[in-house]
């Protein structure tokens, strides 16, 4: 029977575990940095910065979804960004993935987003027809940019605000 249920800080270790199975399939198994503790941490605070779904079948774990709001200046509304997506292996091509799908959809509706959004890998072919079977497009006009690590925290160093302390109404 399958159920999915929305995670709690007493479920960070298996959504590290799904975590860290997601990394190794996406072929970057030394790449995770959160923790477990991390992750728990982050659900109890009073505005988590992530929600995730669990799905469970007969009561154990198979899959995940991890997702948070942003927002879209064009269409003046929020919108559902999933982050993870993953199902174990021996469970797949029975619906679970759609079945998480569809549940955030659903949340997304119910909070007016005006889209959903999530990358997959260039490799990733049978991920991709997979999400154009719910009719999910590639956007190939747009290139994703990342700064993380020390290009992140040199170009901070530039703002005044490296040495104040942003007060909680700032953006983090």
């Amino acid at each position: 029977m399958r159920h999915i249920r929305t995670a709690t800080h007493a479920d960070a270790s298996t959504i590290y575990r799904f975590i860290v199975e997601l990394a190794v399939y996406e072929k970057e198994p030394d790449a995770v940095e959160v923790t477990p503790e991390i992750l728990a941490a982050q659900l109890q605070q009073p505005e988590p910065p992530f929600s995730c779904l669990l799905l469970e079948s007969d009561g154990m774990p198979i899959g995940f979804a991890l997702y948070f709001f942003n927002y879209s200046t064009w269409r003046g509304a929020p919108g559902l960004y999933l982050e993870d997506l993953y199902v174990t292996p021996e469970h797949r091509g029975a619906g679970h993935g759609r079945a998480l799908l569809v549940r955030l959809a659903a949340i997304a509706s119910a909070h007016g987003c005006a889209r959903m959004e999530w990358v997959v890998l260039d490799w990733n072919t049978t991920a991709m027809a997979f999400y154009e079977t719910l009719g999910a497009r590639p956007v190939q006009e747009w290139t994703i940019f990342r700064l993380t690590g020390e290009p992140l925290h040199r170009l901070a160093a530039e703002s005044a605000l490296s040495s104040e302390t942003l007060r909680p109404s700032e953006p983090r």
